[in-house]
């Protein structure tokens, strides 16, 4: 936990769609939460189960290393992560930005 200082001089730090890399630490019941992700800051990452493919088999398994961005930064000291690549992505995807975060860009 890092104090509210702190996580506000983070979060100053971050932007919507900001490239980072990170590791899977942990998939805590596959298909129902969401994945956990290390991003070498002091707080922790989490891609939202609504975010990740229907089924848990489909997403990134621990140890995985690649490039997420940054979805959604608030009050709570955790930084919500999108993955770059599709194949970890609802397949609906496009069209869940559409609806939900229309100014969103889909990228490469």
């Amino acid at each position: 936990m890092v104090t509210d200082a702190e996580w506000a001089r983070i979060r100053d730090g971050l932007h919507l769609g900001q490239v980072i890399e990170g590791a899977v630490v942990q998939v805590p019941r596959p298909g129902t939460i969401g994945i956990f992700v290390d991003v070498g800051l002091p707080v922790g990452g989490l891609v939202d189960v609504l975010l990740l493919p229907e089924w848990g088999e489909d997403w990134p398994a621990e140890g995985t290393v690649m490039d997420f961005e940054v979805w959604w930064v608030d009050s709570r000291q955790q930084i919500r992560l999108k993955p770059r690549d599709p194949r970890y992505l609802r397949a609906d995807f496009p069209e869940f930005v559409a609806r939900f975060r229309p100014d969103w860009p889909l990228g490469d």
